[in-house]
This record gives C-alpha cells, structure tokens and sequence, in this order.
C-alpha cells in the first residue's frame, strides 16, 4: 500500500505526493544503468531504427525496455503484452528495490549542454480532469483523443507496476518549488549517461523536511478561483489512460480502499516551465499515403475560401520528394498554426481514408519521412511556453500534438517504477 496516501493527504492539499518509488538493485552502477533507462514509448514511432538499436544494446540485461509497449508496436499490443507483464513480475522478485514515501530530484543534462531540474513523486488522479474546460487542479493540455485510450487501459490493468513518462508542468517564476532543493542534502539515487544521445541523468531522493517544503511551496502556487496547478506537458495520453483505468477499478473497492489504492496515484515528474533548460518544440506533421500535388493543392483551395477571422496571417512550409513551398492562410482558423493546419487535416484524412498521418519531432525527421512516396510534410512555428497556461485556462485545450518539450532524444527516459496494485 502506498504509504503517502495515509500519511499525507489531510495536510497536503496540492495533490503531489511521495511514492513508494521502485528502482534497480544495480542503480548505483552506471554502466547497468545504461541499458535499464529508455526512452519514452511514444517517441521514433515511424523510426524503427531507434528501437532496433535499443533492443541490441541492451541484449540479455535487465531493462526497462522489457516492460514498456513502443507505440510503433501498438498493434502488437496483445502478442506482445503478456510477456512484459510477465517480465515486470519478475523484476519485482528480484531487480527492483522499494524505497517507501520517497520523492526524487533528478538534473537531465541534454546534449545541448543545458541541465533541466524535475521532481519524481505521485499525482492524485481524483484530482485531474482530461476533458474540456475542466477546473480541476490538474489538466490536460490538449484535446485526449478517446479512442487512444481504451487500448492503453488494457495494457495498464494487467500491469503490475508503471513506468512514467509523464512530465507535469508548473507556473513557478519566482521559482519557489524545485529550484531550492539543496542538492548537497539529498540521498544519491543515480548517476549515469543515458543511452544513444540521450545525455545524462543524476538523481537524489529528498528528506522528508524537504517533501513538506515543496508541499508547502506548490500551494503558495494556489491562487484565484479554480487554480491550475498542474498542466499536463509530456504523457497526456498515458494520464489519462491511467485516470481511465482508476475510474474503471474505482466502484469495486471499499472506502478505505479507494483512499490508498496504489492505481489512484499516476507516477510522473514535475518540472517548472520557467526552467530555462525547458525548451517547446513544435510538433510537425507528415502525412503518408496520399498524393503530395493532389494535396497541397487542396490545402490551397481550403485556405483560400476561408472566412475572414481577424487572426494574423500564418505561414505553414511542406516538404515532399520533389520539392517544397510555403502556404499563407490569411484567415487561419486558430490561434496557432498548428491548429488551423490540424483542422484541415482533419477533414481531409476523412474525405481520404486511405491517407495517414503522423506527429513528428525535429525537422530533420520530417524532411527525412516526406522524401519518400506519397508523402508530405508540414513545417510551422511553434508556440511560446509563456502561452501555455493562459490558453489552457482561457480555451480549455490546445490543438492535439501541439508542442514537445525538446528534441526525441531529450525527452523523458524511463527509470523509476511503482506498483499500481496491492502487493500480495
């Protein structure tokens, strides 16, 4: 049972907690640590490359790699499932050790040089909310796209532990929540380079003096009617599936169950958008399986029989085989361009089912996935991280995919673990 969840939650009102976080015997050697940390699955999904490389890499070796589903392999998902299921109880007989009521701090030194500063502890999925206009003090950024999650439920309840990749962030200028931790107090976790690019982590657990400062500090972040603390950066899928999964377990549990039943809890890190190693990335667009010319002249005809909105012009660039170009929207239908460009996308893969689309990061991926036959990239500006907050709270979501925190090989690699049943 998770200890936080008796001892916390009548004086911690923020909904962040400790967890009884479960991390490798082996997490003070760096050279095993290497191979147990990954990458989040829900990145390289049209690169199958980087997954191959991984797998070989990390060979026979213990790895969080063996108990995660890369989404390129979604549609394995039941071929696939019973074996990481049966992998994460094996790891709970004998690689991963319990660290009860614990909360990490952990320094992500990216390869551009900058350290990115995160807390890992529990979220309180009683209090997030994924659906539209929520006021809850946890909320998605973007629109949940509902038919993502059913399949992500039926891995997550036959798993016996999560692996985080969720990142939440915090509106914190003055800093007051992660940047004072005193790292020369802190209990040494980890301490190792990550694999293929993937720069380098260092971790400590936090003192229990510290957990009630952070406590106290989030909710000096509290202010105004229906605060948004929490606003979901990386992982938004993975929340809600998770959010889903409680809700579905949630009517069979007794009342003392469903105050400490580890499934309540989601595992992630918080990280203050002000953090200058945080950098937004757009999330580009390349659509396969349809004719570049064909579509880019329908995007014109589209863009051009718009109604006057009063939005600035936007730009949006495509790159094919062939060639590339820039589109102006003199009346884009968002505020952002990656929403007008999803709007008409939207339309069209329903008039073209035959066509597909996917959600890049990097340009250099996407000039790389458009080169190819019947495909089309779409390049755009991205949206500042100052804007974040005030949308959500002003519009209630973000167009899907509308930003990454950073290039594939910064995002969040997969490290801690906790059990989300009950221990036998």
């Amino acid at each position: 049972m998770e200890h936080h969840s008796e001892r916390n939650t009548d004086t911690m009102k923020n909904c962040f907690y400790p967890a009884d976080i479960l991390l490798p015997s082996f997490a003070s050697d760096p050279e095993k640590m290497r191979k147990w940390a990954c990458i989040a699955c829900d990145q390289y999904t049209s690169e199958p490359e980087y997954w191959i490389r991984a797998d070989k890499l990390v060979g026979d070796a213990p790895s969080a790699l063996r108990l995660i589903l890369p989404e390129l392999y979604l549609g394995e998902a039941a071929v696939r499932t019973p074996e990481i299921n049966r992998r994460m109880d094996e790891y709970l007989d004998g690689v991963l050790v319990e660290h009860k009521s614990s909360m990490i701090y952990l320094e992500r030194r990216l390869n551009s040089g900058k350290v990115r500063r995160g807390l890992i502890g529990a979220l309180d999925l009683e209090c997030y909310d994924y659906t539209r206009g929520a006021t809850s003090l946890i909320r998605a950024t973007e629109g949940t796209v509902l038919e993502r999650i059913p399949p992500r439920v039926a891995i997550r309840s036959g798993a016996s532990v999560e692996l985080p990749h969720i990142m939440i962030l915090i509106d914190d200028p003055g800093k007051t929540v992660i940047e004072p931790v005193a790292k020369d107090k802190l209990t040494p976790a980890y301490d190792f380079t990550l694999m293929l690019s993937g720069g380098h982590v260092k971790a400590g657990f936090v003192s229990e003096d510290e957990q009630v400062r952070i406590s106290e500090s989030l909710e000096g972040l509290m202010v105004g009617e229906n605060p948004l603390l929490f606003a979901v950066g990386d992982g938004n899928h993975s929340l809600a599936s998770a959010k889903a999964f409680w809700e579905q377990i949630k009517p069979s549990l007794s009342d003392d169950e469903k105050k400490s039943h580890p499934a309540r809890y989601a595992l992630c890190e918080i990280v203050n958008i002000h953090d200058d190693a945080l950098e937004f990335e757009p999330i580009y667009r390349v659509v396969f399986g349809t004719g570049p010319d064909e579509l880019i002249a329908e995007m014109n005809s589209y863009s051009k029989a718009l109604p006057e909105s009063g939005i600035a012009a936007q730009e949006i660039e495509y790159v094919t085989k062939d060639k590339s170009g820039k589109l102006v929207f003199a009346n884009p239908t968002s505020l952002l361009p990656v929403g007008t460009l999803q709007t008409f996308l939207d339309g069209y893969l329903k008039a073209h089912p035959e066509a597909s689309v996917d959600y890049i990061h990097g340009v250099e991926s996407t000039e790389k996935l458009a080169s190819g036959d019947k495909a089309v990239g779409f390049i755009f500006r991205g949206m500042e991280k100052s804007d974040l907050f005030p949308t959500v709270v002003r519009d209630g979501a973000l167009p899907r995919k509308t930003f990454s925190m950073g290039e594939a090989n910064d995002k969040r690699f997969y490290i801690e673990a906790r059990r989300i049943k009950p221990a036998k």
